[in-house]
């Protein structure tokens, strides 16, 4: 058994193991552009960072007042999205550092995200992250996206772990609330720095409010092996 006991890490995807909030708001500007929307702003997109593609178009048809189906756009978003995502995505060095420690020591790890299985696929594979990550769960495939916890519960069932065993990752308020409601401790990296003080974020077991920028491989590795699993004490 490795250092981390029976500890498994889940990690969330966009924000999080890479960077590819500037695609999904790319993609986004161009969606809306067709609509007829022109001023869709990085400050517009921000709004909607850590909830699923689905629900994000969800709101933008109440928004903006979008005739077009729900299942058109999201169709549209997801091709610009993943023409965007396979011709470049930055994987975050820390992170990977981090997947390749945990792998190292045969810990069980899963990716659980907001977006479409295919976008997830595509990512990791053209990362090279698939390698390490072979369980994934989208959202497409749980009643209910984030905050609901359904995504990170599949992901332990699918793991073969109960949920009090797990550390999530995250880098959006949304995913730090589901995680909680999941059971299962967090370390939360924030994406969008306005967000730290975000009230789902006060329950995390780890929370570096410098986002990326203060996260190291080892030290939250450090973090796991010290951090007593939920409901075995603090």
């Amino acid at each position: 058994m490795s250092n981390l006991g029976s500890t498994s890490v889940i990690f969330d995807l966009d924000g999080t193991l890479v960077d590819s909030e500037p695609n999904y708001y790319e993609a986004g500007r161009q969606t809306l552009a067709g609509q007829g929307i022109t001023d869709f702003t990085w400050a517009d997109h921000e709004r909607y960072v850590g909830i699923s593609t689905q629900e994000t178009i969800a709101l933008w048809k109440e928004r903006y007042g979008l005739d077009a189906p729900l299942d058109v756009l999201l169709a549209d978003k997801n091709r610009r999205y993943l023409e965007l995502a396979r011709a470049s995505t930055r994987v975050y060095p820390e992170m990977r550092k981090f997947v390749e420690l945990l792998a190292g020591e045969g810990v069980p790890m899963a990716v659980a995200s907001g977006s479409s299985r295919e976008a997830i696929e595509a990512i990791l594979a053209g990362t090279g992250l698939s390698a390490y990550l072979r369980t994934v769960v989208s959202a497409e495939e749980v009643a209910s996206g984030k905050p609901a916890p359904d995504v990170f519960l599949e992901a332990a069932r699918r793991l073969g772990v109960v949920p009090g065993d797990c550390v999530v990752l995250e880098d959006a308020a949304p995913g730090a609330a589901a995680a909680h409601a999941a059971g299962m401790r967090c370390i939360a990296i924030p994406y969008v720095a306005g967000q730290a003080d975000d009230p789902a974020f006060a329950a995390v077991g780890l929370l570096l409010r410098g986002g990326q920028d203060e996260f190291t491989a080892r030290a939250a590795y450090e973090w796991l092996r010290v951090a007593p699993p939920v409901g075995r004490g603090r």
